[in-house]
């Protein structure tokens, strides 16, 4: 984790526009049924998995996974060493941004809130990126969600105009402000930190860890037998 905010803050400092996702089992599932979203990851600086309890699964299956660096994990490593940085905040609720403010009163925060619906409204896109032209903020959060944060960051690089790094990162500046509770130690560990979060907010997240989440474990399950009987019968 330490070496990852080290790489980012390092990043920070470039004069081109460069940016970090986390995919987790919701990323994979959209990404399984929207193969044409796979550029937003395939292209990023830095793709990092989100996801232990799928790290677990497929260690199940034998298959080897890069470390599990969680959004909010880095997220709250990296904001205390951006004290005199000039930070840009995409989202966040405006009590969210005041509490992170003053949690971290010496980072030099700039905020901008484009509308509900950004996935589809064009011009809203479009106030986001000149926003951030005219910041140039050393690093951006990108916190309005997938997988429109991920097609923010992706036409800022591959548009230009923007700098430093940015880290589409969801709900993660919320942990980090105090408004909104993360799972306990123990459970994150477990892989169960979204047993906690669908408990906190079912309405929201009852489709994405009740019907998404399984759907992927489902194909990747299937896919593992198919690979399986290929083999057997390749031998």
């Amino acid at each position: 984790m330490r070496m990852t905010a080290t790489a980012i803050l390092a990043q920070a400092e470039a004069a081109d526009f460069s940016y970090v996702v986390t995919p987790n089992v919701d990323h994979l599932e959209r990404l399984r049924r929207q193969p044409g979203l796979r550029p937003l990851y395939q292209e990023a600086w830095l793709c990092l998995f989100d996801s232990r309890c799928l790290a677990r699964l497929l260690g199940l299956f034998g298959r080897a996974t890069p470390p599990v660096v969680t959004g909010a994990d880095l997220t709250a490593d990296l904001l205390p060493r951006l004290a005199g940085m000039r930070v840009a905040v995409i989202g966040m609720a405006d009590a969210d941004f005041a509490a992170l403010r003053l949690r971290y009163p010496a980072i030099l925060f700039h905020r901008h809130a484009p509308p509900m619906g950004l996935l589809t409204n064009l011009a809203a896109q479009e106030d986001v990126l000149a926003f951030l032209r005219q910041l140039q903020p050393q690093v951006s959060f990108f916190a309005v969600g997938s997988p429109v944060q991920e097609i923010l960051a992706h036409r800022l690089w591959r548009e230009g105009g923007g700098s430093g790094v940015g880290l589409c990162i969801g709900t993660a500046l919320a942990f980090a402000a105090g408004t909104a509770r993360r799972a306990p130690l123990w459970m994150r560990r477990a892989g169960l930190e979204w047993l906690h979060r669908l408990i906190r907010e079912p309405r929201r997240l009852a489709r994405r860890y009740l019907l998404a989440g399984p759907r992927l474990l489902l194909a990747l399950g299937l896919a593992e037998i198919r690979s399986g009987h290929r083999a057997r019968e390749g031998g």
